[in-house]
């Protein structure tokens, strides 16, 4: 009772609120003032039933109305905490990610540093066997030039003294000679046997 009360008494205020400007303009323009005030009690009338009959399933609206915003703006409220979050882990797992590129980075270049290192160690032997071997080849090759230059030593020797003994040595010397050797070979040790 008492709200219908409070409603209608509220259903006259906004009568009157829009009666008063309306009879201001009215008295500039010499409108009828009982036809103003027939209108705004009409006004009234209709705002007073509009309530008594609507004010239950307005007020209901509202309720429900009020209730779906409360229901939507704690859903709304669980989302924000869930997407807070999830974003704090998201960027727990960002820092991670950064912290884990850096060690990655720096595993990266250490690695490549040992394997640079490496294949240097290895150039650097393979130079040395290289040079090792190029060196025996050297010697090996001197080796094998002076032996080709002392027997051709030996075999212009032997042309020499071939030549020398032909032009020094008579045909009886050689006799003599051949005759001292085979003396000698008769009487050296493996002549017994």
């Amino acid at each position: 009772m008492r709200r219908t009360a409070n409603f209608v008494t509220h259903a006259v205020a906004i009568a009157l609120v829009a009666v008063v400007p309306t009879a201001a303009l009215a008295s500039e323009e010499k409108v009828n003032v009982s036809e103003l005030l027939f209108q705004a009690l009409n006004l009234a009338i209709v705002l007073a039933v509009l309530s008594y009959f609507a004010r239950k399933p307005i007020i209901e609206y509202f309720a429900t109305r009020r209730s779906e915003i409360k229901r939507d703006l704690e859903a709304s409220a669980e989302l924000l905490t869930a997407a807070e979050h999830r974003n704090s882990q998201i960027q727990r797992r960002l820092l991670d990610l950064e912290s884990q590129l850096v060690d990655i980075v720096e595993t990266s270049r250490r690695r490549a540093d040992e394997e640079s290192e490496r294949i240097l160690a290895e150039a650097r032997k393979t130079a040395d066997r290289i040079h090792g071997d190029a060196k025996i080849a050297a010697e090996q090759e001197l080796v094998r030039a002076r032996r080709a230059l002392r027997a051709e030593a030996a075999e212009l020797a032997v042309e020499l003294a071939d030549e020398l003994l032909r032009q020094h040595v008579s045909q009886g010397d050689r006799d003599r000679l051949l005759d001292e050797f085979i003396t000698r070979v008769e009487s050296g040790p493996g002549a017994a046997a």
